[in-house]
């Protein structure tokens, strides 16, 4: 079980006190299995470092305007290829057996091509594999990465870190229908809002329209690293 997936994953989630909290000891996970470059290590380790001495309600709203008012930002892999179309629902039916296979227990209200999600899946899998997997949407993260650096976000540290896990080259043509893909700008709620006027996509026992995303302090508990509670932010509990 690789523990540098679950850190990556955890760096991508919402930002908790938990997760504040337990920085250092994610940051020597890090440093203890050493399957990441040390060029990559240090950019994400710089990025735990970030989220952890920043203002909690600052770093929420950060993330909140990247990840969910930015739709080409989205941490759905689906999203950037089937968008919300019947291929996206059935493409993450196919990909929750996948995780039923290797004995991944996944809650109903979680989107199974939630990144998050998908590297804890890949931290139950030997080295090889895990590499297998990550490379079929190499092309996803790569893009992610590219689009996170032009907003310079130091968030790019993640999808650049399992674009270098993989080993493998995004292909070239995807990566330009990707690149044709417009990054919208979270301050324009017009178009926002003209962009997200569609129908939702149901699949499973699930629901699109459900908050599904596991939190980091779920993905810190199932690494065993102790997390202190505290009270819920306003903008926390909005979510």
């Amino acid at each position: 079980m690789s523990a540098t997936y679950k850190v990556l994953g955890a760096a991508l989630t919402y930002p908790t006190a938990e997760f504040q909290s337990a920085a250092r000891e994610l940051i020597q996970a890090l440093s203890d299995e050493r399957i990441l470059p040390a060029k990559q290590r240090g950019a994400v380790a710089a990025l735990i470092a970030d989220i952890a001495a920043a203002d909690l309600l600052e770093a929420q709203a950060r993330y909140v305007d990247l990840f969910d008012r930015t739709r080409a930002l989205s941490l759905h892999l689906f999203e950037h290829v089937h968008g919300e179309t019947r291929d996206r629902g059935q493409a993450m039916v196919s990909l929750l057996e996948r995780y039923r296979s290797a004995g991944l227990d996944v809650a109903a209200r979680e989107l199974p091509d939630y990144i998050p999600l998908f590297l804890e899946f890949l931290s139950t899998l030997e080295i090889a594999e895990a590499r297998e997997n990550l490379a079929e949407c190499v092309h996803i993260l790569a893009a992610l990465g590219e689009r996170l650096r032009k907003r310079g976000s130091d968030y790019a540290a993640v999808p650049e870190a399992l674009v270098a896990l993989s080993q493998a080259s995004p292909d070239k043509e995807a990566m330009a229908a990707l690149r044709k893909e417009k990054v919208e700008d979270p301050r324009d709620l017009v178009a926002l809002d003209r962009l997200w006027e569609e129908a939702e996509v149901r699949f499973g026992p699930g629901d699109a329209a459900s908050d599904g995303c596991p939190r980091a302090d779920g993905i810190l508990q199932r690494m065993n690293i102790p997390t202190a509670r505290a009270p819920a932010s306003s903008l926390e509990s909005e979510r």
